[in-house]
């Protein structure tokens, strides 16, 4: 593929804080954005459609101006951008060029709003910034894309406590690198498009954030035996039959990328370090797709995976032809591209593809905790509190046999909710629901046992003292109801129903 429409010559960061400032000053911001846009050609443009913002920009405003040159790709006059812009810096650095009597932007520039507030800004090949891989097709195969719903959705589940390093790996336009400079004293970046390498450094400068250190090369060959308390990836984690964009396809056949960059993670992750990615794998015929990801776990780490959608082979490979252009070649051409991808999926004898989230946390247990499970439903951003929470839930019920569990009390989680269903007019409902509104925002169908015991745990009373109150209301035996009960308490715990608690007064 050519790379004719990448720029041969990118910016450099030399000015990156003057170029920042005119940025800030002019309201060029994810708010400001907001604000100029509505909420209409914002909503558009994150999907790579440009004319509702384009009809938006039509004034003279400087934040206009700023938005046709570095969103949508428009020329503006030389005479104006002076305004906006340190222009002599601007040229000098290159990331605009003379065309004329019109200045052009050499790259994509994407205000985005940090987790606290920051400005930051994303940078990236023109077209690029918006909407994900929307218009990557044709670009060349070391096109480095802006921010798309993956970064985004990686970002908002990292773990974010302070650590002393933090690594990622295939870093694209630095979106994780970026998030790792707030609290990680160390942030190494690796690609192996060293193109990538420089988006990173421009995206890192122009938000006003720590210098990383750039590495070029695959996976983790360009760290060696280094270890880091945080590791992140967004791979290039398509299944394709070859590698014809570098964001996207590793080189590697079917799901090797994916399950390389996880094996290889535990040797790389220091003790109590995590390391999250997003993923693809197969689902093969007569294998369980938990039983293949499961293998992927590396020994001495905990690990939690969610598979959060599955796609048939005619599906994906759709949707991948589309995100590379390929939908507007001639007919004959992408048919023989999609027969492409249905061959090798035929050869691999995978009838669908799972996407989904695996996180690691290195333990060094004998027996580690691996949760892996199907959750497609809608879940609150950000979940780093809640990856923390599930390791420690597991932490604590590896530690505690049944009769320490029930000696333990417990609190209902304050986001669970109870839900009664059953017939109108009945008496008795059919069963219950708890339900969360926060995090994972799980629903769990219980019993009657289930729902009275979750409903008086206050931290008050013993697990086991609770019980027998229920046996004796219930007229139960109240040894069965304790043998029988731990294996309920366990779940609710383990999917943060129930949170242990120090016991209270009347314990």
């Amino acid at each position: 593929m050519s790379t004719t429409s990448l720029a041969t010559r990118l910016p450099v960061p030399d000015h990156a804080d003057r170029l920042r400032a005119a940025l800030l000053a002019a309201g060029f911001t994810a708010d400001g954005l907001l604000d100029l846009l509505g909420a209409t050609a914002y909503a558009a443009l994150a999907r790579s459609e440009t004319v509702p913002a384009l009809r938006a920009t039509r004034g003279d405003g400087v934040l206009d101006l700023l938005v046709r040159l570095f969103l949508l790709q428009r020329p503006v006059p030389y005479g104006r951008a002076g305004a906006a812009l340190p222009l002599d810096e601007a040229l000098a650095d290159g990331w605009v060029i003379r065309d004329g009597d019109d200045v052009r932007a050499t790259v994509d520039v994407r205000p985005y709003g940090g987790p606290d507030g920051e400005d930051w800004y994303i940078v990236s090949d023109l077209g690029c910034a918006v909407g994900g891989a929307g218009g990557a097709g044709g670009r060349g195969e070391g096109v480095v894309l802006g921010v798309g719903g993956a970064s985004t959705t990686l970002a908002g589940l990292t773990v974010r406590t302070p650590v002393a390093s933090a690594l990622d790996v295939g870093t694209g336009s630095g979106l994780q690198a970026l998030h790792a400079t707030r609290h990680a004293t160390r942030v190494t970046a690796t690609d192996l498009n060293p193109r990538a390498l420089e988006f990173t450094r421009l995206t890192l400068a122009l938000s006003g954030a720590p210098e990383a250190e750039l590495r070029a090369g695959s996976l983790f060959e360009p760290v060696g035996s280094e270890t880091y308390d945080l590791i992140v990836s967004n791979p290039p984690f398509v299944i394709s039959p070859g590698a014809r964009l570098t964001y996207r396809d590793g080189g590697m056949g079917g799901d090797d990328l994916c399950r390389t960059l996880v094996q290889q993670a535990g040797e790389r992750l220091n003790d109590g370090g995590h390391a999250q990615f997003l993923a693809n794998w197969q689902h093969v015929e007569g294998e369980d797709w938990k039983d293949r990801v499961r293998s992927w776990v590396p020994r001495g780490c905990d690990a939690w995976i969610i598979q959060r959608e599955v796609q048939d082979v005619t599906q994906y490979a759709e949707l991948w032809l589309r995100d590379a252009g390929d939908h507007r070649a001639d007919p004959e051409e992408y048919g023989a591209r999609y027969e492409a991808w249905l061959d090798e999926f035929e050869a691999r004898r995978t009838t669908a593809v799972g996407f989904g989230w695996i996180t690691l946390r290195k333990t060094g247990a004998a027996e580690p905790s691996l949760v892996i499970e199907e959750w497609p439903h809608p879940v609150e951003q950000p979940l780093g509190e809640t990856v923390l929470a599930h390791f420690a839930r597991q932490d604590y019920l590896r530690e505690r046999d049944d009769a320490a569990l029930l000696a333990d009390h417990f609190a209902l989680a304050p986001e669970v909710t109870q839900e009664q269903v059953g017939l109108p007019g009945a008496e008795d409902p059919e069963h219950v629901i708890l339900r969360q509104s926060r995090g994972m925002r799980r629903a769990t169908k219980v019993d009657t046992v289930g729902a009275g015991f979750a409903g008086v745990c206050d931290g008050t009373l013993s697990a086991g003292r609770i019980l027998d109150a229920i046996a004796q209301l219930m007229g139960e035996d109240p040894v069965v109801l304790r043998d029988r009960t731990p294996r309920a308490i366990r779940l609710l715990v383990e999917e943060g129903f129930l949170e242990p608690v120090r016991p209270g007064a009347g314990g």
